[in-house]
């Protein structure tokens, strides 16, 4: 199924009513990640993570929606750089985070560290935009987490970042994949 452009305020963007759960967008990006040359150890190792790593503040669908956004589920994705000229790194693709560019069968404390980074960054975002359990502030957090900054009232200026991330996350809550 192909994703749907969302813009505008979050209000525009599907509620969480709509997201599918962790269990049914994981197994639909399965062999997304098994394509990537994650072993069936490193992708139930995400999983094992991503579980871990919610108990943060996240919810496991935004952690693992983002993982697949950033890094397609790869353990071994290279390290890219921001417009602020840091290098971001691991399955979340985030500042500060650990990475094991080229490589897989990567053991439980390493994918661990990979996701514990990117979910504590998402974390700060969360508060940025107010802390809240909501959708609404989901959407804006995750805006931030892409561009630093968020235009309240389209949340799809990117600001230089990728206009679609939003929609594009918001497309995988749904179950949907690329």
């Amino acid at each position: 199924m192909g994703f749907t452009h969302y813009s505008g305020p979050a209000s525009n963007f599907p509620g969480k009513n709509q997201w599918k759960s962790f269990e049914e967008i994981f197994n639909a990006n399965k062999s997304a990640m098994a394509a990537t040359g994650d072993t069936g150890e490193d992708i139930g190792r995400i999983w094992n993570a991503v579980n871990e790593c919610a108990k943060i503040g996240v919810e496991e669908r935004v952690i693992f929606a983002i993982i697949m956004q950033e890094s397609t589920g790869n353990v071994g994705v290279q390290t890219t750089t921001n417009n602020d000229g840091h290098g971001t790194a691991g399955l979340m693709q985030c500042d500060g985070s650990p990475g094991f560019p080229g490589q897989h069968g990567l053991s439980q404390d390493q994918i661990t560290s990979m996701v514990r980074a990117g979910t504590n960054h998402f974390k700060q975002n969360l508060k940025d935009q107010g802390n809240a359990d909501t959708a609404e502030c989901i959407y804006k957090a995750l805006r931030e987490y892409n561009s630093g900054s968020v235009n309240p009232n389209d949340l799809s200026d990117g600001r230089g970042a990728t206009a679609s991330y939003v929609s594009d996350i918001a497309n995988r809550l749904l179950g949907r994949t690329n």
